[in-house]
């Protein structure tokens, strides 16, 4: 059973659902894209609270680290590009051509570009940190917006030491 609850932040609402194995969607309520379909999900407030408390931590600059159990499913090449994703340290940024040269494949661009589409996992698979090669901000299902304001948080609050939080 997948079971969710919705985080109110300072870019808008985020839905964060879990199963029993760890998170399998994080997403911006107001985002680009659809919302997945959530008619058997359940609303699960207290299951929830850990994983808010992070996020919470997240958006208020003192934690830079997520200890979350994660449980996204995706192709070998959409793991690769995430995990390629979650290599880039807080507070900087990367290029698709950066991030396809990383997992091997330099000329499978448009591909990572897909598969950074496809991240369900958002701020935890820091998919916001990729930009175009040229330094600019690039498509972001949150909406560029959102993704200029994680980048800010990011770089106000990357000086600071990374804070672990146990709950």
């Amino acid at each position: 059973m997948i079971r969710y609850d919705i985080l109110p932040t300072r870019c808008g609402d985020l839905l964060v659902a879990i199963n029993e194995s760890g998170l399998v969607h994080v997403d911006f309520v107001a985002g680009l894209l659809a919302l997945p379909d959530m008619s058997g999900w359940q609303q699960d407030h207290e299951a929830l609270a850990p994983f808010l408390a992070e996020f919470d931590a997240y958006f208020a600059g003192r934690l830079q680290l997520f200890s979350l159990p994660l449980a996204a499913h995706g192709t070998a090449f959409q793991q690769a590009v995430w995990q390629a994703l979650c290599d880039i340290p807080y507070g900087e940024t990367r290029s698709y051509s950066d991030i396809a040269r990383t997992i091997g494949k330099p000329d499978a661009v448009r591909a990572v570009g897909a598969a950074n589409g496809r991240n369900p996992l958002s701020i935890i698979v820091p998919c916001h940190r990729v930009i175009g090669r040229n330094g600019s901000l690039t498509g972001y299902a949150g909406g560029l917006d959102i993704k200029n304001t994680l980048l800010l948080i990011e770089q106000y609050c990357k000086c600071k030491k990374p804070l672990a939080i146990h709950i």
